[in-house]
């Protein structure tokens, strides 16, 4: 690659990743900056304040589903982040899962992706077990929108199901009632191991002051119904009464310093090493519309000296290799966007997923699982090839050999969206429906069953014969290119990684050059979580 070459895609990744810090930063305005003052008067932290005063100092927060309902709810005014901030912090040198409500969107009230968010929060906990700690400050389900939020299997409740599964499971809960909380909100809480409340500020109750008057007459306020007072001394029904949200922040501290050591999966770390090129290269190195060597990029991600690529020769079009990410053995499965030349000397295509690719993917999958080794997929992908030189040889057949092996796989998985993500390379790369560990989406992430170009042409000509058929003549050349450009428009827009962010298939979209920094803090979730199942891919396509 020469340098203009480089220069000109830093620039563009770059341009990328600044419009993403932009919009994060928006976001955590939350719902405005005099919503946020409002909090502030009532003797309230902010939630993202909570949370910097919880986490250890000098430590970092690893928000996750910062973009979540990015765009989504216009008509209701919005609902930045969801109305509820999550991600991984460390309190008193453990690693936690933090869940905390943001009173300044609509007072806290859950959408459906706020009751998707949560539930996301609660299965990284379950998955790499790891203690949880919910800051809640919540009027409760938006009552718009109940019947999206509140009966079905993956909706309000299952968030309760899930408090009492942790519980079962070991995996610690911690809940302080910092604000509302309310009707089926009031179990969260509750079903955590230990309860602590804020004084004049905290209440929970099945039902608040107006509806006990209206349901059974009684006239009584909110703090004597539920109250501090009421549930750590008449009721005990929470376990500690604080005075204000410092001093219920530092409890939780003090909880959290005294948990027992957790036990281990055992993954092989040794002392990190600097990647060969500064992690910043990767801006340059990565095209969106160019072929690129992945091997280059890998060569600024990975320790330096420890990537050992598996079957180099064979299946080109998918690199496998062992290699060490911040001292974390990993082995890497990733997408080669160069043109290359297989062993009989066929040309493939960058971004193809070949017979040969496949099987060699599948075969390096399961060595991994074998040696307990986590998987780290890149994404770059526009599909398996097609055609009858591809059928003829099988390429349905190696492509479910990978899916088996990618679907049972044991050890963690962990995805990183970098370019495109089209069709069944989705899967077979460990998209969103294969249960990666964690996936992350850099800003050039592209997620749809097809490219733009193949999908807006296809649905042209659905759209062509149905206008034609209204205008009773066929469409002039400008008509046909105009509808052409409005329906890729509309379809590219639900190919990006904002869209994809905004519903949750992905968990964050991160800056290129934190990608050693995902990964190695995801990996030191996962090895909270030892492995207890069995690897058994069942009957395989041979």
């Amino acid at each position: 690659m020469n340098s203009a070459e480089f220069n000109l895609n830093e620039d563009r990744l770059r341009l990328l990743t600044s419009e993403v810090r932009q919009k994060a930063k928006s976001i955590h305005q939350g719902g405005g900056k005099e919503k946020l003052e409002k909090l502030r008067q009532q003797g309230k932290l902010t939630a993202r304040e909570r949370i910097e005063r919880l986490i250890d100092p000098d430590t970092r927060f690893y928000e996750f589903g910062t973009f979540a309902a990015y765009e989504m709810y216009k008509e209701h005014g919005g609902c930045p982040a969801a109305g509820v901030v999550t991600g991984l912090g460390e309190v008193c040198g453990r690693l936690c899962v933090i869940v905390a409500n943001d009173a300044s969107v609509k007072a806290g009230a859950w959408f459906p992706m706020t009751g998707k968010k949560n539930l996301r929060a609660q299965e990284v906990a379950m998955e790499n077990r790891l203690p949880i700690i919910y800051l809640v400050d919540s009027a409760g389900v938006y009552l718009p929108m109940q019947d999206e939020i509140f009966p079905d299997k993956e909706h309000f409740g299952r968030i309760f199901r899930n408090n009492s599964v942790m519980s079962a499971m070991g995996i610690p809960q911690i809940a302080a009632i910092m604000g509302s909380c309310v009707a089926g909100g009031a179990y969260l809480p509750i079903l955590s191991d230990e309860a602590l409340i804020v004084d004049k500020t905290g209440s929970v109750f099945l039902a608040g002051s107006f509806l006990v008057r209206s349901a059974i007459g009684e006239v009584v306020d909110n703090e004597t119904l539920g109250g501090a007072t009421t549930h750590c001394e008449i009721s005990g029904v929470t376990d500690y009464k604080c005075t204000d949200d410092i001093d219920c922040l530092n409890r939780i501290r003090h909880i959290v310093e005294k948990l027992g050591r957790p036990d281990t999966a055992g993954f092989s770390r040794e002392k990190p090493r600097d990647p060969e090129w500064p992690v910043t290269h990767v801006y340059g190195y990565f095209s969106s519309d160019k072929p690129y060597d992945i091997r280059n990029l890998l060569k600024c991600l990975v320790d330096e000296g420890s990537l050992e690529e598996y079957k180099a020769l064979y299946g080109k079009t998918i690199v496998c290799a062992y290699a060490r990410i911040d001292g974390w053995a990993v082995g890497i499965v990733a997408n080669q966007r160069q043109i290359v030349r297989s062993g009989k000397g066929e040309m493939q295509m960058g971004g193809v997923i070949y017979s040969d690719s496949a099987d060699k993917a599948a075969r390096f999958i399961m060595n991994c699982n074998q040696k307990k080794i986590p998987l780290v997929f890149f994404q770059d992908a526009t599909g398996f090839m097609v055609g009858s030189r591809s059928e003829h040889g099988g390429i349905i057949k190696d492509g479910a050999k990978m899916v088996n092996a990618v679907s049972n796989s044991v050890v963690p998985k962990i995805t990183i969206v970098i370019g495109n993500s089209y069709g069944a390379a989705n899967y077979a790369m460990c998209g969103k429906a294969f249960d990666p560990r964690f996936i992350y989406a850099w800003p050039t992430a592209k997620i749809a069953v097809m490219g733009g170009a193949q999908a807006a042409n296809t649905l042209l000509q659905i759209q062509k014969t149905n206008a034609e058929k209204k205008k009773g003549a066929a469409l002039t050349p400008e008509e046909e290119q105009s509808l052409l450009s409005e329906i890729q428009k509309k379809y590219d827009a639900t190919t990006s990684a904002y869209y994809a962010a905004a519903r949750l298939w992905v968990d964050e979209i991160i800056d290129p050059a934190e990608t050693r920094r995902w990964i190695s803090l995801s990996l030191q979730a996962a090895e909270h979580a030892p492995i207890t199942r069995r690897f058994n891919v069942g009957v395989i396509q041979t």
